[in-house]
């Protein structure tokens, strides 16, 4: 993809197609727009599919930055993390539809993709497993491939999180759909916690190094994959 700017499949919004460039000294005045992917609804708050949700949440208690209802409906708050500007948010728009509830942010605070950060669950990795990536298809998720169609490109940085139960047993979508159990809960507290470092990592060192850093097949098992 060329570094030409094209237009958005949202009215007033550009995106670049260059790959997100790295977070440097001197470029204090940035702004990342941080999204965690999930369903809003206490039916939905614990479960694999809100994985984002709890990680913007946890993003949310460390840096004192309340969420509120913002543009387009999406819950955002404002503040900074690693001393750089960042907004948080949390589409209600449903899963589905993650890239209209995004896509008013971006345009509401004259951002582009190349400020973007995403979260979200992904069944492709097993479970506890952490990928970041610059650019990329949606593989199959339903939420990602609403964020590139709005925007009109691939080109954004994502926290990709591993769900994938080494024996699924049932069908994919009532799996993401459904809580998780008493016994998941130490592993989910710790899976919050490494991506929320990941994403501090992304936005205070760029993400390439946070890559480096984070990226891993599994809890304990360490590798850089790009």
């Amino acid at each position: 993809m060329s570094d030409a700017v094209v237009s958005s499949g949202f009215p007033g919004l550009v995106s670049t197609g260059a790959v997100p460039t790295e977070a440097v000294d001197g470029s204090a005045s940035r702004v990342f727009c941080i999204v965690g992917l999930g369903n809003p609804g206490a039916r939905y708050q614990d479960t694999p599919h809100n994985i984002g949700f709890k990680v913007i949440d946890e993003l949310s208690r460390r840096s004192g930055i309340h969420l509120s209802k913002g543009e387009g409906g999406s819950l955002t708050g404002s503040g900074c993390i690693a001393e750089r500007s960042v907004v948080l948010v949390k589409p209600q728009t449903f899963m589905n539809h993650s890239g209209t509830g995004i896509t008013p942010v971006l345009k509401y605070r004259k951002l582009t993709n190349q400020d973007l950060i995403v979260v979200y669950d992904e069944l492709d990795l097993p479970w506890t497993a952490l990928r970041i990536k610059k650019n990329g298809s949606a593989a199959g998720h339903n939420g990602v491939k609403s964020i590139i169609a709005a925007l009109n490109t691939d080109v954004f940085t994502r926290v990709r999180v591993g769900i994938r139960p080494e024996n699924l047993r049932e069908d994919a979508a009532s799996y993401v759909l459904a809580p998780f159990g008493r016994e998941r809960k130490p592993d989910v507290e710790e899976l919050v916690s490494y991506t929320a470092d990941a994403v501090e990592s992304i936005v205070a060192e760029g993400a390439d190094k946070a890559m480096a850093r984070f990226n891993r097949r599994a809890r304990g098992i360490q590798e850089e994959e790009r």
